[in-house]
């Protein structure tokens, strides 16, 4: 049987099936946030919950999505223009989406590069952060890149996969954890005055003046908004056939210990990443345990991201071959315990270039998202640039 079948939600007496086919039927009834159940449990802890109000008939600016980039700018909103309202709506819970599940390498620039009139984007976000007073265990030591040709002779690793892994140069980044800045970008916002629901997902946007957002059996006036849904509802974003969503892996581990960390060469609060293939990226954790990445999947259309269970099928096959990959990095990760598994969506826009743009039906709302990999600082540096944006105080980039 497949598994999704089994898992169940109640609506009024009745308990219904929520495989993907049906769990989209009451996506688009407006009954169920079509948002995954079976993704795992990354290694973050989530400490905060935004506090219940009644949802309002109109607001001067509406942001959608819950991760990072609605958040940082639903909290810059407020503290440029604490005259203005605002109302973040997120259809799970904040930080459901990549945000939460992120693996907490931060870095600088973008996927593609630097891009003209970025600015630097690691000293901003450290800037936001501070600013917003957001404490993240942020460590920005520098991230390394590795390869399998080019290595330095001086390369503190040496892990065998597909080659010789070894350090071929140093970028700037570092390590957060997402779960204490998903939940301090929270805590600012509520505090500057943003109203945050959760488990409300927007269904729609009707194209007036002022806009109206449609929420399940209500609907909202707002006089701009900003779109951060990422890899969901590319339909609402427009991103539709323009950017690739995909679900990206990772698994934590046991703590190493001290002997074995030297070993592999790996020093605390470090990041890597590859920079050939087979692709693979890390980073070191907390309580001196790790984090591993590597593996898409690739659904055919973004509705089907909720379908994916880690725990069976391609990602739990996946899993075991790169726990096993993992392990024949070096001798001193031969067992290496797994402690967490989990996945979460990314999406990849043409050319990997982020998507920062006024939204084709209307110069009312902005579109922001596809940080292809690059989103934990990059998404905080732009939601910022969208709140000053909205507000009238800088012009959008032309990318």
């Amino acid at each position: 049987m497949n598994c999704h079948l089994e898992h169940k939600v109640t609506n009024g007496n009745s308990t219904v099936p929520t495989g993907l086919e049906t769990r989209t039927k009451l996506h688009r009834a407006g009954i169920y946030p079509l948002m995954a159940q079976d993704w795992g449990t990354p290694p973050w802890q989530f400490d905060f919950q935004p506090e219940a109000r009644p949802l309002p008939d109109q607001v001067d600016f509406a942001v959608i999505g819950g991760g990072f980039t609605g958040l940082a700018a639903a909290a810059w909103l407020r503290r440029l223009d604490p005259h203005k309202s605002v109302a973040l709506f997120e259809a799970d819970h904040l930080g459901a989406g990549a945000s939460g599940r992120s693996g907490g390498m931060a870095l600088d620039e973008t996927a593609a590069g630097d891009l003209p009139g970025l600015g630097n984007v690691l000293e901003g976000y450290e800037k936001i952060l501070r600013d917003l007073e957001i404490e993240c265990d942020l460590e920005l030591p520098g991230a390394w890149e590795i390869g399998r040709s080019g290595g330095r002779r001086d390369s503190p690793i040496a892990w065998q996969d597909s080659g010789t892994l070894r350090v071929v140069g140093e970028v700037p980044g570092g390590t957060v954890d997402p779960g204490m800045q998903v939940s301090g970008l929270g805590r600012a916002a509520q505090r500057l005055g943003a109203a945050l629901f959760e488990n409300t997902p927007v269904r729609g946007i009707r194209w007036s003046h002022p806009l109206e957002i449609q929420i399940p059996q209500r609907r909202i006036l707002a006089g701009q908004a900003l779109i951060a849904t990422n890899a969901g509802e590319l339909e609402l974003s427009s991103l539709e056939g323009r950017a690739q969503p995909k679900f990206t892996l990772a698994i934590a581990t046991e703590a190493l210990g001290e002997e074995r960390m030297k070993e592999i060469g790996v020093p605390r609060h470090k990041a890597f990443y590859t920079v050939d293939l087979p692709y693979l990226w890390g980073r070191t954790l907390a309580n001196g345990g790790m984090v591993w990445g590597a593996g898409l999947i690739h659904p055919n259309h973004w509705r089907e991201l909720a379908a994916i269970d880690v725990r069976t099928g391609e990602a739990a096959e996946m899993f075991s071959r790169f726990e096993r990959r993992v392990r024949g990095f070096h001798p001193a990760l031969a067992r290496l315990r797994t402690t967490h598994r989990w996945g979460g969506p990314i999406l990849f826009p043409e050319g990997w270039r982020p998507i920062f743009e006024r939204h084709p039906s209307s110069e009312q709302a902005i579109v922001l998202g596809g940080y292809a990999g690059h989103g934990v600082a990059l998404s905080v540096y732009l939601g910022k640039w969208a709140a000053e944006a909205l507000l009238g105080r800088r012009e959008l980039p032309r990318w």
